[in-house]
């Protein structure tokens, strides 16, 4: 029977990762074994959880003193799964509510094929969090996409969600490889952990799910967007929403890092002339993360988290 871990962080989101975890309660299980590890990332109030809460599914909780980021935090899940012999990993956002056969159809794809590493689902905004939420009937609510695939605009170095804010019409209903699995939720098998490695902390938070998916696919393996798992997402619930000082901080810092890793010729020196722009003319946080991404700060960084 193959062993399932799920990872979840915890950042000062009591009531998110409460309510996922009242929505993982109800999975179905059927051949495999599903263990559930909450990081507690420096949260100032506690969760004060049992390992009893989720019932008959195995609950750790470990707490961390201090904030150790998307990445950190999912590397201490990633790292806790292995030592306990999981077989998949399924990192998995707070601010989430999973549909029971999410894991199921996700370990389905997986079988399919050797060369496919990790599977995405479809997922949808949770009713009232759309970007648009004025824009919709109520009867289309919580059928509205954030995520149907991946696509990496490689001329400008933007990872883009395809069909977002688009209703859901069984449009991207296909299982089809996609350039990216959005760190909101990807199941991975351990092979490719232990082939490829964790998220590099460098990044803190944002494009290290682009990062990660990159050498994946350079080790030439395949990322899989599968429409028959689904959940719906509580979006930017805990980074200040679009625009915010932190996204502006760490995108403006990531982007570099991660084009400059990863982006042709072009677009490397198409991406240095807008940094140097924008230390001009951006955002108080947008010049702080381009500068601190040429003094080499990464991690944490100059953002207070």
């Amino acid at each position: 029977m193959r062993n399932v871990f799920v990872s979840i962080i915890n950042f000062n989101g009591r009531e998110n990762t409460l309510a996922c975890l009242d929505s993982i309660k109800k999975t179905n299980i059927s051949d495999f074994k599903l263990n559930i590890v909450v990081i507690d990332n420096g949260s100032k109030e506690k969760l004060n959880l049992t390992q009893d809460y989720l019932g008959s599914i195995p609950l750790k909780i470990i707490v961390k003193e201090k904030n150790l980021g998307f990445t950190g935090g999912h590397n201490v899940g990633i790292n806790y799964a292995l030592s306990k012999n999981a077989d998949y990993v399924l990192v998995l956002n707070n601010d989430v509510i999973v549909d029971p056969n999410l894991i199921s159809q996700l370990i389905k794809t997986l079988d399919k094929n050797s060369r496919y590493a990790v599977a995405s689902p479809k997922i949808y905004f949770a009713p009232g969090f759309e970007y648009h939420k004025d824009g919709y009937k109520q009867s289309e609510k919580g059928n509205v996409i954030w995520y149907a695939g991946g696509q990496m605009d490689w001329e400008n170095v933007i990872a883009r969600h395809r069909g977002v804010d688009e209703v859901d019409k069984g449009q991207y209903q296909q299982m089809e490889e996609t350039d990216f699995a959005t760190g909101a939720c990807f199941l991975i098998n351990r092979e490719m952990l232990e082939r490829v490695g964790f998220f590099d902390d460098k990044y803190f938070l944002y494009y290290e799910d682009s990062d990660l998916s990159q050498r994946i696919r350079r080790a030439g393996y395949k990322i899989i967007y599968a429409p028959d798992a689904v959940l719906w997402h509580r979006n930017a619930a805990a980074a200040g929403g679009s625009g915010s000082p932190l996204q502006d901080y760490y995108i403006s810092r990531n982007r570099l890092l991660f084009g400059l890793r990863y982006a042709s010729l072009r677009s490397k020196t198409a991406l240095i002339k807008e940094s140097i722009r924008l230390l001009v003319i951006g955002r108080e946080w947008q010049k702080k993360g381009i500068r601190d991404f040429y003094l080499r700060r990464f991690g944490r960084g100059s953002y207070s988290v």
